[in-house]
């Protein structure tokens, strides 16, 4: 997999961890990587030639003129930890590619091992009946039964047996296969809610993360978001319930109205 990835630099990082993110349910695993990747400010690192796991169906055509087939990016960035603790580095695709998941997880973690990284993080949601106005927690699942260790000193919830779904999960099945120690978090999201981005969770698994990886982030703005989205939730939730209200009941003084007729 070495020719299908391309270099800007190789930096030389001190015994690091990786993270690796695609989108899914409510988005979780980007808003994650990509808030740390501003917050920390990530160097460029690489990027897999996308055009070998995606088929183009169509083109975009400007001003009458059609413009060459756009893959989604897959990039690789650094982070250096300046106070001496592991590096980082942080792999962000921005689509999950159809076909050929199992070669680019392999990719990816190709790349993690040029760099002799000690253990790979992923993110994903974890859909529950938790409501949107209650404090999401944080489930844990691990390559290894050793590592369920730090799953217990976070204070991570264990759902014993459970599926996850997409490359978020997949990769860790690929680390557990080349032996690779991994780690997955996943936020909780309401089950009524997958359509929508849920930085609620996401601020959960940073504020998890930043604890695993001994970093110092500034969470203020990522907490403002889910603020903000919770309050959105309400309004549709409000709207929603206005809704069924309206349709499946009747007011009661209508009702009795309609009998005073029949009677007379």
């Amino acid at each position: 997999m070495k020719d299908l990835v391309k270099f800007y630099t190789s930096p030389e990082l001190n015994s690091p961890n990786m993270l690796v993110a695609w989108p899914g349910v409510g988005n979780v695993s980007i808003i994650v990587a990509t808030y740390l990747k501003r917050k920390l400010d990530f160097k460029e690192l690489g990027e897999i030639d996308a055009s070998y796991f995606f088929n183009p169906i169509g083109v975009v055509v400007k001003d009458n003129v059609v413009e060459a087939p756009q893959f989604p990016m897959s990039r690789f960035y650094y982070w250096k930890n300046e106070g001496g603790g592991s590096d980082v580095i942080l792999f962000i695709g921005e689509d999950q590619p159809a076909a050929k998941s199992y070669e680019m997880a392999n990719c990816v973690l190709d790349v993690g091992l040029r760099f002799h990284v000690k253990r790979v993080y992923t993110c994903a949601a974890a859909l529950t009946r938790i409501h949107h106005t209650e404090q999401p927690r944080v489930w844990g699942v691990a390559t290894s039964q050793h590592l369920t260790e730090d799953l217990i000193r976070y204070d991570l919830v264990q759902r014993g047996n459970l599926r996850i779904s997409g490359l978020n999960g997949l990769l860790m099945g690929v680390a557990k296969e080349r032996d690779i120690e991994g780690i997955c978090l996943l936020g909780e999201v309401p089950m009524y809610t997958t359509r929508i981005q849920n930085p609620m969770a996401a601020l959960a698994i940073v504020n998890i993360l930043s604890k695993i990886l001994d970093i110092e982030i500034d969470i203020g703005e990522l907490a403002q978001m889910a603020k903000e989205t919770k309050e959105k939730m309400r309004q549709v939730a409000a709207e929603a319930m206005g809704e069924y209200i309206d349709y499946f009941t009747e007011p009661i003084w209508e009702k009795g109205e309609e009998d005073e007729e029949e009677e007379e």
